[in-house]
């Protein structure tokens, strides 16, 4: 063999070599592609995962905080239906005491019944106020349709216009909701049209 052919031989043996590099690079990167790109998707999978999995907690979370102000309300407004029965009770006691008013010439047994009476309902009212029970008696104070029912509106100079002038039933509050309004009449101003009340 001549060293020409030697060298033909070489550069051919090169040239395939390089050839054989070129197709094996080419092929790590088409495979390297593929796998590029399938690690990527895994990726995008995991990721929605992660956020199937934080929109879980927080449904979880929200769910468990609307749980407990439920239970919280319910706690708080149980005694609602028992209050509203004892209401009645309350107007009784109170009743009982202003019809004794203005009898004390009547004898020590009046005295002596209305101030039974009196410590009663003293009393029913306190038990009433440990359970978070208030009274609402909006004398003077200007008409709130959220805790009063205006039974009339009257005529009233000295008194201004859309306040209560006289409460018919006290309401009551439990907890700051309101069981039962005040009913309650309330001043008109005096340049009000009058209206038919009939109709």
């Amino acid at each position: 063999m001549s060293t020409d052919e030697n060298r033909n031989e070489h550069e051919d043996l090169s040239e395939a070599l390089e050839a054989a590099k070129e197709e094996a690079q080419s092929a790590e990167t088409e495979s390297g592609e593929g796998e590029v790109s399938e690690v990527e998707a895994l990726k995008a999978q995991v990721q929605e995962f992660q956020e199937q999995m934080l929109r879980s907690q927080a449904e979880m979370q929200n769910v468990r905080r609307r749980a407990e102000i439920d239970v919280e309300k319910a706690h708080k407004f149980a005694l609602e239906k028992f209050v509203k029965e004892l209401l009645p009770v309350a107007d009784s006691l109170e009743k009982a005491v202003e019809s004794t008013e203005g009898h004390e010439e009547s004898g020590e047994l009046v005295a002596s019944i209305r101030e039974g009476v009196e410590m009663t309902l003293s009393l029913f009212m306190s038990s009433l106020k440990k359970f978070n029970v208030e009274q609402i008696n909006p004398v003077g104070e200007p008409f709130d349709p959220q805790q009063h029912e205006a039974m009339s509106m009257v005529p009233a100079p000295d008194a201004e216009p859309n306040s209560v002038v006289a409460v018919v039933q006290k309401g009551y509050l439990l907890n700051g909701r309101v069981v039962r309004p005040a009913m309650v009449m309330v001043a008109k101003a005096e340049d009000a049209p009058k209206i038919d009340e009939q109709a």
